[in-house]
């Protein structure tokens, strides 16, 4: 029997439609590991600037995924999300079955305020999670997701990216004074997804 690849369905975060070159760039780099299809949402679509309404984001996301399965039929799906993206896919798992669930810097902060936790999708979760977070977002500090991740009921791993930001990117002193580059943080957080991938259970098992 053929190992199918399974479907990846990546979402942009707020600020920047499936067309920005982080975007772009990360695509590419997971089709390593499965078949990428990318979404925007409604407003993205029509160049607004403002997020629609969580339940209009939650529906966008859910008629992308339900297209890219037509086109795609695999065994596995996992969404993946920056930012907003991965926030708005942990919402759509309660509700539509995939197999796993990766945030690219999730915003548990509303605004960067510590007192605003958007912590309670995360306890209702029950599809696997992992995390991606680089120590400078402002949005996730570490303590907080530690002490959330802790409470929460479903199977959950933290990747950390040592001086990433929102966007996981290091600093370009950090870099130079360690002498490593970008591509080498990029290639860790990819093998962490791979790694998160391939331990999960396959739901045609």
């Amino acid at each position: 029997m053929v190992c199918m690849k399974p479907l990846i369905l990546f979402a942009p975060g707020a600020g920047a439609p499936s067309s920005h070159p982080w975007m772009q760039n990360w695509k590419r780099r997971l089709s390593e590991i499965g078949d990428v299809e990318t979404l925007d949402y409604t407003y993205m679509r029509e160049g607004r600037k403002r997020p629609d309404p969580l339940p209009k984001l939650i529906a966008a996301h859910r008629e992308a995924l339900s297209d890219a399965r037509k086109r795609h039929p695999a065994e596995s799906t996992i969404l993946i999300g920056k930012s907003m993206g991965g926030r708005v896919g942990c919402h759509l798992s309660l509700e539509e079955k995939v197999d796993g669930l990766v945030c690219l810097g999730y915003p548990l902060c509303a605004m960067g305020d510590r007192t605003k936790l958007r912590d309670e999708v995360l306890r209702a979760l029950r599809t696997p999670m992992l995390f991606v977070q680089g120590t400078r977002d402002a949005l996730c500090p570490l303590d907080l997701l530690e002490r959330v991740r802790t409470e929460m009921k479903t199977q959950n791993v933290l990747h950390i990216v040592e001086g990433g930001d929102h966007s996981l990117r290091v600093p370009k002193r950090q870099l130079q004074a360690s002498g490593q580059a970008q591509e080498g943080f990029d290639q860790r957080i990819l093998e962490a997804i791979a790694g998160f991938v391939d331990q999960l259970p396959r739901s045609a098992d």
